[in-house]
């Protein structure tokens, strides 16, 4: 599977702009408030902007969402917005460029072809590796190299199984190179490595504001040491708490060509994904990675070819 990351598709807006029940995307039916109704609010439309995109709707037969955008009567955040409102899915404005980066895809655009395949992605681990018959695991997202696009994969999939409705947990155990207190824009201040070393402050854990059911548990300090620290008890007593108090746990790792971190996190995680980048990553780098991860007693989960 391949992640895409040139396509910005609009979203369909399944409903007449009446109020009462409305068609989802995908033709089934969500009860509540109308896309019509939240966007009028959002925009405080007027009973005669209202009537001129229903008169658009019927000429053009698009979507009310669309026949408001191509108006300029709504913008295209509008819609989103008023489908996350509907859907009941956590959404972060595009223009909200100082609270996330724009590489949270999943955040920004939560409808986009790109997002589909991290939701297509959480599915697959869903009835595989992190079924939720399965014994609870963690699991460790992995390259060969850095820059394969690990962390932005990483992030984006935790952000997809927060959408879920419940608690996820994003651990940045990159003690390398580490980019998710960039991505989410979190202070650098202590972080896992605080926790291992026994000198971590009461609050470690940041709860995403923009993203409901989403926390961070940033790097930290960066140690000169990281794989002493994973090494120790510490680190399998957190997973096994975390894993305990959260739905789900994803683990950030060093890329494998750092050393041994990356396979000492899959072993404790109990499950490992593997990220390579097309046209970068070399597939005897791959291989490798992946017959490592096969000498621990972590569940293989598979291999994702990135083209972020």
């Amino acid at each position: 599977m391949q992640s895409k990351s040139n396509l910005r598709a609009m979203p369909p807006v399944g409903d007449s702009g009446q109020s009462g029940s409305s068609p989802a995307a995908d033709g089934g039916v969500v009860m509540g408030r109308s896309i019509g109704d939240l966007i009028r609010e959002a925009r405080g439309l007027t009973a005669a902007q209202i009537e001129q995109v229903l008169q658009y709707q019927r000429e053009h037969r698009v979507h009310f969402g669309e026949a408001a955008v191509a108006l300029k009567l709504a913008s295209r955040d509008d819609v989103l917005w008023a489908l996350s409102q509907q859907f009941q899915y956590p959404y972060a404005p595009a223009g909200d460029v100082s609270a996330l980066s724009p590489e949270l895809i999943t955040a920004i655009d939560p409808f986009s072809d790109e997002s589909e395949m991290f939701r297509d992605v959480r599915s697959q681990l869903l009835m595989g590796a992190l079924a939720p018959d399965q014994p609870r695991r963690a699991l460790a997202v992995m390259s060969p190299n850095v820059g394969d696009g690990k962390s932005f994969f990483a992030a984006n999939l935790a952000i997809a199984f927060s959408q879920l409705g419940g608690r996820t947990l994003l651990v940045d155990a990159d003690m390398r190179t580490p980019r998710q207190q960039d991505l989410f824009n979190v202070a650098r201040r202590a972080g896992l490595s605080n926790i291992l070393a026994g000198r971590a402050d009461a609050e470690v854990i940041h709860e995403v504001a923009a993203l409901p059911g989403l926390f961070l548990l940033p790097v930290g300090a960066t140690p000169p040491n990281p794989l002493e620290l994973f090494l120790r008890p510490t680190f399998r007593l957190l997973l096994q708490e975390v894993c305990a108090k959260f739905d789900h746990v994803i683990v950030d790792t060093p890329a494998a060509s750092h050393g041994a971190d990356a396979r000492v996190l899959a072993a404790t995680c109990g499950a490992a994904l593997v990220i390579g980048r097309r046209n970068t990553s070399r597939m005897h780098a791959i291989k490798e990675l992946v017959q490592q991860i096969a000498k621990t007693r972590a569940t293989f989960a598979g291999v994702i070819i990135n083209e972020h």
